[in-house]
């Protein structure tokens, strides 16, 4: 028998909101449907500035901030991850379970705001009917209603909220329309009561089981009950005696989930369909095709698709190179001349320090700003205009013939970005094989830290040529690294899947954001929060390895280092070398007798066969910590003992000779070098992340040795093949 609606009992009270203490902020949850707009109000409500982005799963975590209310008060606001009904699919909706089943926990909100879809209010009032059923006070945020309107969907705002017994305020949470008139609610909401009707209410048969829930964990309602039997394997604050107390309930009572959840959802929509027809009116019929309905079929055409997408990669790795190359100049010849400027004023082992460490080590991180700048403001158009979400769409065709589930796609694609908050995005998915998959092939894709180490390696030895007369040579190589990324983590994927024995099979289901222009103000932010992670989190390691680095590379064991410059001048003068050639022999000679260059010496025998000497030894171990490290400690390396007037950071690389004098950086050797890093995991945050996801140390270890294996093999083989 299907559950009865819209009793109109009201629901008690929680106990959450009773027992608040005076001196605690309230504490407001935001929920919605995926890419209804929760984190952009969460942005408007509390000023911080958490991604956003026009396709759905880019919160796949709760976060907090506090929000000033009407009348001088405040709350405490937390973002929920999106989500289409109170029962949960994946590890992210989890969240919500937990937070929002447990009356008695210190997190538990006293009120929820709901965010809805005003263009498709039938899909979004499911969750809003399974919230107010719970008894949870809550406001309807009535969002995108500029949608709505350019579609002619008219809401009565009145019965709406007649109807519902619960305020509803439209609003356009991108551009804060309506904000205020939702401070003003929520501020008289923190007294307010549940609402006072039901939507839904259990089948008869059900409530001797549902009784004895509530009267053993003393909860406030039978819809709370129900999900308790529904979910008590899934609910981390129950114990296991607990689990197994509700699980011979259930099983007592002949229980039956999936049939219920069915029964349930028909019913709500029933009721649903109902009530729309009092609130929503369709003043004109669209006589052609919506244009977003247009733009799809050429942007997620089977062939049109992949061409536009590989043409806007070509056009985001040309701008790289051609748009970045003035500004990079610019930072690298005012980082040099700063070093000579104060070479030529002072002297002294802390001049060196600064000039040889400190600066040159910086200059490594710098350069790289105006590339970084441009590679997330182009990520964040894409996202922003929609355009993200038909990426993914064709992503899934490609990726599943490689055994990756539909829903690896988004982790992958943000992999471009950076691994870390990537394989936090694999919470999506709900098979577990699938899904440490996802985690395990993610740091394969070339993250933004890869971009400094591929930029200089590429315009080392590729020359700043066109090809065909319209393509940059460096930006098409630069494209080929990032495909090459893309390649090895789908056969590795198919690799690992074939060792996990994953025959699970899931499906891709994603509803198409409307297509938006671009907020400027948000592209804006995502460029100045990037640099500045990027210049902080980096820059302090790199600063730090660079000042070890030059101590360690300026002072050597014994008396080893004059000694080497003592042998090197008296061949310089047995055979009449110039003062400018002598000197940097010395220099050459001291660095290789440092405490650095011993260090390189004692890995050199396991990556001369890569075509690598102890220099790059150097910076490989340097790196393992962070990847963009290798160009700071390669800035430093060859900075040492030089004059800063020699030349730029390139420049340094480029003069770097052989033992036979020849140039050290051959296209053959910076090819097994950017290959290399292409494959090799040198990252300890995504490390950090892979325990965190998987809650083992497997993982991460089988990270590190198959991805470092795959650098090794594949370094080898380049450098035997074509650079012996």
């Amino acid at each position: 028998m299907v559950g009865a609606t819209k009793d109109v009992r009201p629901a008690a009270p929680l106990p959450g909101l009773r027992e608040m203490a005076p001196e605690r902020l309230p504490r407001l949850a935001l929920i919605g449907n995926p890419n209804s707009g929760k984190t952009s109000l969460f942005n408007q409500l509390t000023g911080l500035n958490q991604k956003v982005g026009n396709f759905p799963g880019v919160t796949v975590d709760r976060k907090t901030g506090i929000a000033q209310l009407g009348g001088q008060r405040r709350a405490e606001v937390v973002d929920l991850p999106g989500t289409y009904s109170l029962y949960p699919k994946s590890l992210d909706e989890r969240v919500i379970a937990d937070l929002l089943y447990n009356p008695r926990s210190p997190d538990y909100p006293d009120f929820v705001v709901v965010t809805v879809d005003a263009s498709n209010l039938r899909r979004s009032l499911l969750l809003f009917s399974q919230l107010a059923d719970l008894g949870l006070p809550a406001i309807l945020a009535l969002n995108m209603t500029d949608v709505a309107a350019e579609r002619g969907i008219q809401l009565d705002v009145a019965t709406l909220e007649r109807e519902l017994g619960v305020p509803v305020v439209p609003m356009n949470a991108r551009r804060g329309v309506g904000l205020a008139a939702l401070r003003i609610v929520m501020a008289d909401r923190l007294a307010a009561r549940p609402p006072a009707g039901r939507f839904w209410q259990p089948a008869p048969e059900l409530r001797l089981l549902l009784a004895e829930i509530r009267q053993h964990f003393k909860l406030p309602n039978d819809y709370l009950a129900l999900h308790y039997a529904h979910q008590f394997r899934q609910l981390h604050f129950l114990s296991e005696d607990d689990r197994q107390y509700l699980a011979t309930l259930t099983e007592k009572a002949a229980f039956n989930s999936t049939a219920q959840q069915a029964a349930e959802t028909v019913a709500r929509y029933a009721h649903i369909n109902e009530l729309l027809l009092e609130v929503v009116t369709v003043t004109r019929t669209e006589r052609r095709e919506p244009a977003s309905n247009r733009i799809d079929k050429v942007l997620t055409h089977r062939v049109l698709g992949y061409l536009i997408f590989l043409a806007i990669l070509f056009l985001l790795f040309q701008a790289i190179f051609a748009w970045a190359q003035y500004p990079m100049q610019w930072i690298d010849q005012g980082i040099s001349a700063l070093s000579a400027a104060i070479q030529a004023r002072f002297h002294g082992p802390l001049v060196r320090l600064l000039t040889e460490g400190v600066i040159a080590g910086l200059g490594g991180v710098l350069i790289f700003i105006p590339q970084i700048a441009l590679l997330f403001a182009f990520l964040a158009v894409l996202e922003e205009t929609g355009y993200m979400a038909r990426v993914t769409f064709l992503m899934d065709k490609l990726m599943r013939p490689f055994g990756l589930s539909g829903k690896s796609v988004v982790p992958l694609i943000s992999g471009l970005a950076c691994a870390v908050p990537a394989i936090m995005g694999a919470r999506t998915i709900e098979s577990w094989k699938d899904r440490m998959l996802t985690i395990f092939v993610t740091p394969l894709m070339s993250c933004s830290a890869r971009i400094p180490v591929y930029t200089v390696l590429v315009a080392l030895v590729v020359p700043d040529e066109a090809w065909l007369g319209i393509f940059n040579l460096r930006g098409l190589v630069l494209m080929g690294l990032y495909l090459l990324g893309l390649t090895s983590a789908l056969l590795s994927a198919l690799l690992l899947k074939a060792v996990l024995k994953a025959r699970e099979r899931s499906y891709f289901i994603m509803e198409f954001p409307v297509y938006r222009w671009p907020r400027w103000k948000n592209v804006g932010l995502t460029i100045v929060e990037k640099v500045k992670a990027f210049v902080t989190q980096a820059g302090k390691v790199i600063i730090a390895i660079s000042i070890l680095l030059w101590v360690l590379a300026s002072y050597g064991p014994g008396r080893r280092q004059e000694q080497a410059a003592l042998q090197v001048q008296q061949t310089a003068s047995a055979g009449h070398w110039s003062a400018a050639e002598t000197e940097r022999r010395v220099a050459s000679a001291r660095l290789e007798n440092s405490y650095a260059g011993s260090f390189g010496h004692v890995l050199e025998p396991a990556i001369r066969p890569l075509g690598f000497d102890w220099k790059v030894g150097i910076a490989l171990l340097t790196s393992f910590a962070a990847r963009e490290v290798f160009v700071g400690t390669m800035s430093t390396i060859y900075s040492v003992g030089q004059d800063a007037d020699l030349g730029t950071v390139q420049q340094k690389l480029a003069g770097e000779k052989d033992a036979q004098g020849r140039p050290f950086f051959t296209p053959v050797r910076a090819l097994s070098l950017l290959v290399f890093y292409v494959f090799a995991m040198q990252c300890m945050s995504t490390l950090a992340v892979t325990y965190r996801e998987t809650k083992s140390w497997r993982w991460p270890l089988g990270q590190l040795v198959y991805m470092t294996g795959l650098a090794y093999v594949a370094s080898l083989f380049v450098w035997q093949v074509w650079g012996s």
